[in-house]
Order: C-alpha cells, then structure tokens, then sequence
C-alpha cells in the first residue's frame, strides 16, 4: 500500500486549559493589591488597624478611657503607660485607642456631607442645562475662592461650636473640590465617542445616566473620598484644638491635644500621641487615595 493512502491520524492533542491560581475573585483581589504597590499596602493596613480600633476598641485598649486616678496624674510613657497619663491620671493610649472612633466617624461623616453635596451640584453643572451650569459653575468658583479651613471656621462661627456644627462646616467646606472634579470628569465622559453612539441609538437620558456616565465617573470619586477622609480628620482636628469641636474630656484626636497644649514643655507625651494619629492616619488615607487614583482605570 503506497504512504499517501495511510489514513490521516486523528489522535491529536486536545488543547489544555491554564491552570487557575484561585476563585476568580480572589485572583482580582490579589491583582487589586498588588497594583497598589508596597506603600500603598502599608497604608492599607494601617487604615485597617484604625478602622479595627474604631469598631472594637477593646481589642486593643479593654481599659475605660475615661476612669480617671489622680495619684496616677502626668506619668511618662513606660511599661505601666504605654503613652503615659494625662491630668486627671487616664491612659493617654487607651483614650488614643477609643477616640479613633469618634475621629474616624466625624471625618467620614464630613467627607459623606461634601460627597453629596459635590454629587448634586458636579452633576447638575455638568449635565443640566446651560443656564444651570453657569449659575452653579459660579457658585462653585466663590466657595472654590475662600480657603476651605477658612470657610469652615466661619460656618462654625454662624451656626456655633459643636461636633454636629464642625462636621457640617467641613463638608460644606469640601463640597466645592468634589464638585469641580465630578463636573470636569462628567462632562468629559458625557462627550465621549461611546455615549454618543448611546444616543444615536436611541438610549434614553437616564439609562445612558446609569450605565455609561455613573460608572465611569464613580470610581475616580472613591480615590478622592478616600483623600477626603484624612484631609477633613485633620480640619475637624484643628477645629476642636481650637475650641469650636468636641471638648475635653472627650477622646477625640483633635480635643486631647486641646487638653494637652498647656503641658506641652513639662508633658510632652499628652500632645504627640493624639498629634502622631492625626499624622499616620491622615498620612495612611492620603497615600491609600493616591495609589487607588493612579491604579483606576482613565
């Protein structure tokens, strides 16, 4: 029999499918992570462990942060006082430890206050009407003018001091930033080739809304909430430092270095440890936002 009459082989290899390192989920999560880079997982961990002491603060500090033992009044840090002792004999880290909560919440709850109102007024100069976009564009770039610090101090002044009035004030006070970045990022999605082609098509407003420029638009603003969180911790900070937010003998960051500024020659330890919170806290979301928007898809 001559070889071109040889039947064809049809054992041939069928193809393999790659190996998978894990759930799918858990995969983007590792991705995600890496892309962060080690600066950014350092930051990561350390807003984990600030989160960790603002929901369970017994965790890591079970004393009560405002027992007070004045035979134990202006001890250093040492074994018995990790930070020390304030005037009244309270344990300076578990009065750091507790007040994260109350930090924490009054920053997110400023940055959620600016969120909304830069939402509203972002999308309304961007997508409304020209006339629209030209009232709240101006009403933006007066807000925009006055320093934000500046702005809060004087809506504290006219609705007076307290934590209710201090996390208003500084979310009003960051508004006019996320709202000039939402209108910026919404018009240039609004204009883009693919949304469109959306309307050529026949897509409605609110649908090419929600499945085009709200995705799209959403995302840079978790970087920069993420930024507002450690910018509005340190205004509602100084705000209470100087008298116009919580007051002693409240935990909160910004009120123990309030307590501590006269005693910061002989007790140095009173204003460091609620001033290095502030910092690592505020450093550690700053630098978590950075790494999110660099990694973001454009």
């Amino acid at each position: 029999m001559a070889a071109t009459d040889r039947a064809p082989r049809t054992d041939q290899r069928r193809p393999t499918r790659p190996r998978s390192s894990g759930p799918l989920p858990l995969r983007r999560a590792t991705g995600a992570l890496r892309q962060l880079g080690g600066g950014g997982l350092v930051s990561l961990a350390v807003i984990i462990l600030v989160v960790l002491a603002a929901l369970w603060p017994s965790l890591l500090a079970p004393g009560d942060p405002t027992a007070v033992a004045p035979a134990q009044a202006y001890q250093p840090p040492g074994a018995d006082a990790l930070f020390g002792t304030d005037a009244s004999g309270r344990d300076v880290y578990t009065r750091v430890v507790h007040g994260a909560g109350q930090s924490l919440g009054i920053g997110a709850a400023a940055t959620g206050i600016g969120m909304v109102l830069g939402v509203v007024l972002g999308f309304g100069a961007a997508l409304g009407p020209r006339w629209l976009d030209g009232v709240l564009s101006r009403v933006i770039e007066v807000l925009f003018a006055l320093p934000s610090l500046v702005l809060a101090l004087l809506l504290v002044a006219v609705m007076g001091a307290g934590v209710r009035a201090s996390v208003i004030a500084v979310g009003v006070a960051t508004a006019p930033g996320y709202a000039r970045i939402l209108r910026s990022r919404a018009q240039s999605v609004a204009l883009s080739p693919y949304v469109q082609a959306a309307r050529l098509e026949g897509v409605t407003g609110p649908r090419v809304f929600l499945r085009h420029v709200l995705p799209n638009t959403a995302w840079p603003l978790v970087a920069v909430a993420t930024l507002g969180i450690g910018q509005a911790i340190v205004w509602v900070s100084a705000l209470s430092y100087l008298g116009l937010g919580a007051l002693p003998p409240s935990p909160e960051w910004g009120a123990m270095l309030n307590a501590g500024r006269l005693h910061i020659s002989t007790s140095w330890w009173l204003t460091v440890a609620p001033g290095l919170a502030i910092t690592v806290t505020a450093a550690a979301l700053t630098m978590l936002g950075r790494r999110i928007s660099a990694v973001a898809p454009a």
